[in-house]
């Protein structure tokens, strides 16, 4: 079986925002991948991956078949000849595992599936959209489906809101530039659930509610059309003031050990952080005009570089 491979992704900008109808864009990011393999087991992770994708087989039994219909047969001889998802892309680091497994098993046994070779207008991303919503939640209990999205078209996506995407072109990467984006990993995976929970709970006090909508959102959304127009002087501007927000209104989904390290990028200007997809652990997401100067304050820390500017 010689199965296509499906990216990890980053939600640049619009974590928990997006759930609120901010804007967000998201890339992928091909540095990890995954995809179906059918063979004897190597060892136990293919086993339990093996066994995971049996109990996710259940839970798409469960959706409607109006919103998507499986080749069942298929799928069940090949989990039973051993089919397991092999991935590279780290599990509970926010770079989109569970959305490269949702969109192997849609690309593979979907009926009537929308291919990503057809002509996609915003209707059609919508569907794969809400499909893969769908499908994901077994994983996260409640989720947008953007991550399985940006796996399956493997182009950039920019929300405009909850019912309006559209897969879009960012500005070329500059090989010789001294910006960069990049990833610093916490050490610590994290589940999206208990975050996302934590979240929604906080949203029913009315002054954090006003913030997220007013500060946080606002912001999100001048850092991303920033970032697309390749405004990056102003996109440094809000990003201090966006990393600034989160820290202050976001603390939980920051793992304690790096609020000093986050206070203190925000106080030299040297890289601003912040979350990559729920928080928690996994990794952090950093942004900064200098990478040299963000290397050396962050030296004692693994940093991958996603994008050059």
């Amino acid at each position: 079986m010689k199965a296509p491979l499906f990216y990890s992704k980053i939600l640049l900008f619009g974590e928990y925002g997006i759930i609120k109808n901010s804007k967000g864009l998201s890339i992928p990011y091909n540095f990890f991948k995954g995809g179906l393999k059918i063979g004897n087991f190597k060892n136990e992770s293919e086993k339990a991956s093996n066994k995971s994708l049996t109990d996710f087989k259940n839970y798409l039994k469960t959706i409607e078949s109006s919103v998507v219909e499986f080749d069942f047969i298929k799928l069940d001889t090949d989990l039973k000849n051993g089919m397991f998802f092999d991935s590279t892309i780290p599990q509970g680091y926010g770079v989109g595992s569970s959305g490269a497994l949702v969109a192997a098993l849609y690309d593979r046994y979907a009926l009537n599936k929308i291919t990503v070779l057809e002509n996609l207008t915003k209707p059609k991303i919508l569907i794969l959209k809400n499909i893969f919503s769908k499908m994901e939640s077994f994983f996260h209990g409640k989720s947008s489906g953007l991550d399985p999205l940006n796996s399956y078209l493997s182009l950039p996506i920019l929300i405009h809101s909850k019912n309006e995407i559209e897969t879009t072109g960012i500005p070329s990467q500059s090989s010789n530039g001294k910006g960069a984006v990049f990833l610093l990993d916490s050490g610590m995976s994290s589940e999206t659930a208990p975050m996302v929970d934590l979240f929604f709970k906080s949203m029913k006090n009315k002054n954090y509610n006003k913030i997220i909508k007013e500060n946080f959102i606002k912001t999100t959304d001048d850092c991303v059309e920033d970032f697309l127009n390749g405004n990056f002087n102003s996109l440094f501007t809000n990003m201090k003031i966006l990393s600034k927000v989160v820290l202050e209104n976001f603390k939980p989904m920051i793992p304690k050990d790096f609020h000093q390290l986050w206070k203190k990028g925000i106080e030299s200007d040297d890289y601003f952080l912040k979350l990559c997809g729920s928080g928690g652990g996994g990794y952090i997401l950093g942004f900064s005009k200098d990478f040299q100067k963000a290397k050396e304050s962050l030296s004692n820390y693994k940093l991958e570089v996603v994008y050059n500017f």
